[in-house]
């Protein structure tokens, strides 16, 4: 394997539970095999994605503006930019907060099960590659900052009503962030016995 800090290559053995291999050269981590094993990222991974199923499926605020009643979710929070004649932003909406994540959490889970059941499922290693593409676009905490400077700007205009959708989505946040410190791509290209990225670009 190469270093991706210092560039230098080399070999690693395989790793007991709780272990990390190291650069010889820099000391930057080259690999790490979670104590967890490979249950403990799909139990995480599993949850994310049952989270991030229902925070799309009850209502995320309520608003009350002079006896009007407006509820939203997150699809419907694209929706309203879209017909707000800003479609640029709804799409982007939409791909950091729904479609991002979901296809990052499906590819995380799909390579795991592969590799935990020792499975030859179907494009498995395109799965794996495309979760490095996938991770910049799951912007859960940048749309939640957002949410939170709109409860502040709101708070004076209208009252607001926490919708169960919200709470999931906290929850999603943290799961999630949980998942990835316990997900390791290059363990997973051993295990399929393909180089991981660095190799590759040797």
């Amino acid at each position: 394997m190469a270093c991706h800090e210092c560039d230098s290559l080399q070999r690693i053995p395989a790793l007991a539970p709780g272990c990390a291999a190291r650069c010889n050269c820099c000391g930057s981590v080259l690999l790490r095999n979670p104590s967890g094993g490979l249950d403990r990222p799909i139990a995480l991974y599993t949850t994310a994605l049952m989270l991030l199923v229902l925070a799309n499926a009850f209502p995320f605020l309520t608003l009350d503006i002079s006896g009007r009643t407006e509820m939203t979710t997150i699809l419907g929070a694209s929706v309203g930019l879209y017909q707000a004649g800003m479609g640029e932003l709804a799409v982007v909406v939409l791909i950091t907060s729904i479609l991002g994540p979901a296809f990052l959490i499906i590819s995380c889970l799909y390579a795991l099960l592969a590799v935990r059941f020792n499975r030859q499922l179907p494009a498995v290693r395109p799965a794996l590659s495309w979760v490095s593409h996938l991770g910049p676009w799951g912007m859960l905490d940048v749309f939640m900052l957002g949410v939170l400077v709109s409860f502040v700007k709101l708070a004076g205009m209208a009252t607001l009503h926490l919708g169960p959708s919200l709470y999931a989505f906290v929850a999603l946040i943290l799961v999630s962030a949980a998942a990835t410190a316990n997900f390791e791509p290059e363990l997973l290209w051993q295990r399929l016995g393909i180089p991981g990225r660095e190799q590759h670009a040797r």
